[in-house]
Order: structure tokens, then C-alpha cells, then sequence
């Protein structure tokens, strides 16, 4: 899994899911999104992008975070958000807002909440339009180098999409006493090669 800069080929894709997902998006444009992707299937997984909002100075804002339901709780919108804090300090951002409900969530790798009479004069009426749709809504702010990411969410993020264990076919114990037969091994005696003796 690795998340990539979305491409103008995926516009189609990326608006569908903003719909399926139910997302704001009110100025659309792919080539603020970032994607993630199984390198193994191609799949897209989630997504997100960051707005820059025009002023004196310009504010960055982190938002339209999506992750497809059969992806959730593997790390991958945790990664979509890294990805987005390291494009806005690419622009010179070192503050980074976000409008959401979703307060536990980015809280958890370093967002704190913001009294709207903080937020930027261009987030101010963006809050009030945004809290007509959901009244949880609030506003989030991060300095991009106070980001952390959860260890748990890096190591689900390395094994997202593969095959689960746990689902696989047991071997039962006659089978593998068949084996242990059919290449002559008695497991009373046999060491094997690569035995530490630990």
C-alpha cells in the first residue's frame, strides 16, 4: 500500500466516491488529491486532499479525507493525512486547519480543537456553511511538524490489504502427520537446520 498524487484519469473515480462517501467538496479539483493504493491489485483505497484558500496570507486546509469501507481500520486515511501535511509544508505551510465531526480521529495524531473566532477569516463562514449539513462540526488546527503517526496505524498500514491468516485453510493433524510420514521425519528426533537451540 503506498499513497500516491492523484492523476486527471482518476477525476471520474474520485468524484463518485465524494458522493458515495457523502464528502464536502465544493471546489473540485484533482490535482489536490492524494491517493492510496494497493501495489499489489491496484486498488484505490482512500483519498483526501488539501484546499489553499486565497488571502493575506493564504490558509491551508486539510479536508475531503475518504477511506472505501472494506479498507477502514488498516491505516490508510492515517497515511492519506501524512501525505497531505508533508505536500502543505511543501508550500510553505507550517499550519495546517481542518473543518470535521470527526474530532477523536485527528486528534489522535496531533489536531487540536480551535474556537471558530481563531480560525482564519476564509474558514469562519466555511465553519457556519459546513455546521448547516452537521452542527459537530469544528474547526482543528496543527503545526505540520507536531504529526504523529500512531505506531498501530503504520503497522496496519504495511499489511493493509493482504490476505489475512486467520482465514486460511487449517492444516489439521492428520495431514500433517501424513507429511511427517511420507518424508520420514519422527518428531522425537529430528533437529532442524536452522535450530538456534534457543
Amino acid at each position: 500500500m503506498y499513497v500516491r498524487e492523484a492523476k486527471n484519469r482518476e477525476e471520474v473515480w474520485l468524484l463518485d466516491r465524494i458522493e458515495q462517501l457523502d464528502l464536502d467538496d465544493p471546489a473540485f479539483r484533482s490535482r489536490d488529491y492524494v491517493v492510496a493504493v494497493d501495489e499489489t491489485t491496484g486498488d484505490k483505497a482512500g483519498f483526501g486532499r488539501i484546499r489553499i484558500h486565497p488571502g493575506e496570507p493564504e490558509v491551508c486546509e486539510l479536508t475531503s479525507i475518504g477511506v472505501l469501507p472494506e479498507w477502514r481500520e488498516q491505516g490508510v486515511g492515517a497515511h492519506v493525512i501524512e501525505r497531505l501535511l508533508d505536500h502543505a509544508s511543501d508550500q510553505g505551510f507550517a499550519t495546517v486547519y481542518s473543518l470535521t465531526s470527526e474530532v477523536a480521529y485527528l486528534t489522535q495524531f496531533g489536531f487540536e480543537p480551535i474556537e471558530r473566532s481563531e480560525l482564519p477569516p476564509q474558514l469562519r463562514d466555511r465553519l457556519e456553511e459546513r455546521r448547516k449539513q452537521d452542527e459537530d462540526i469544528i474547526g482543528l488546527i496543527i503545526e505540520v511538524g507536531d504529526f504523529t503517526m500512531p505506531a498501530h496505524l503504520r503497522e496496519a498500514f504495511k499489511l493493509a490489504g493482504r490476505h489475512d491468516p486467520e482465514e486460511e485453510d487449517d492444516v489439521s493433524e492428520d495431514e500433517v502427520s501424513e507429511l511427517r510420514d511420507e518424508f520420514g521425519i519422527d518428531p522425537e528426533e529430528t533437529t532442524y537446520k536452522y535450530d538456534t537451540g534457543r
